[in-house]
């Protein structure tokens, strides 16, 4: 029986944000990707994503993974079905609630998606990917194209949506589970100090540096994350093992 891997888009993202990574997987992990294109709340969000995997047997491994603000939908699914799931990653997000001044700063997004789509596409790619891809055509066409595919208004409902997200940090500092917290050394988006936040209050969260990546880590480095989400599919197995299978008594 294959475990099941979850994979969340963030804002801005087709479900092709984690092709580059969910291909170097399938060979040992039935992956399936959500899409949170369509719906204008993380609940809603969180409830689509869960649909994909609601069909799966109980003793089935199931790791959910969410990217940027897939890892808000991540949280919030785990709010309501953390028993179900052995083990969760986060990559290039945060833990952290709205604040006056992070309202502010999507409120101005806001604002600047609506004026000029195009520019604020061009603003955010060279906001977010590394210094040295930001240059490497593939990868900043590769984000201009889903980009561009997501268009402004869905991408303005996403940033409405997460303004609007609950605040679930009791039970993430609950969580008895592997859960990776990864981040992209470069990321200004999440910057480095919101995935050591969110890795100290999980407990037990195992924090990882992905090496020459902005804020796509999915696309900037998927060979990285693809081996770290492998290892994290391991330690959700085991844990699921050791939960199920009886205690051996020793002779007397």
């Amino acid at each position: 029986m294959k475990p099941v891997l979850l994979l969340i888009p963030g804002m801005f993202n087709t479900p092709a944000i984690w092709e580059p990574v969910a291909g170097r997987l399938r060979a040992q992990v039935d992956i399936r990707i959500a899409d949170v294109s369509t719906q204008d709340s993380m609940g809603a969000m969180a409830a689509d994503a869960w649909r994909l995997v609601a069909d799966l047997a109980p003793d089935t491994p199931l790791i959910v993974s969410g990217y940027s603000m897939g890892g808000y939908v991540a949280i919030e699914l785990l709010a309501t079905h953390h028993a179900r799931v052995q083990g969760a990653a986060f990559v290039d997000s945060s833990a952290r609630t709205e604040t006056p001044e992070t309202l502010l700063v999507r409120d101005k997004t806001i604002a600047a998606l609506e004026r000029n789509f195009a520019k604020a596409v061009e603003g955010t790619i060279v906001y977010s990917l590394h210094p040295d891809h930001q240059q490497d055509m593939q990868i900043a066409q590769g984000m201009r194209s889903m980009m561009h595919a997501v268009g402004a208004t869905t991408a303005i409902r996403q940033m409405r949506a997460l303004m609007q997200r609950a605040d679930h940090r009791a039970m993430l500092a609950g969580l008895r589970m592997p859960v990776l917290v990864a981040c992209g050394r470069a990321d200004r988006v999440t910057p480095p100090e919101l995935s050591i936040d969110f890795s100290t209050l999980v407990p037990g969260a195992r924090l990882e540096w992905i090496e020459q990546a902005g804020h796509h880590a999915p696309v900037e480095q998927p060979a990285v994350l693809a081996q770290l989400l492998l290892s994290l599919v391991h330690d959700a197995g085991m844990t699921t093992k050791s939960a199920t299978t009886p205690a051996r008594l020793e002779p007397r």
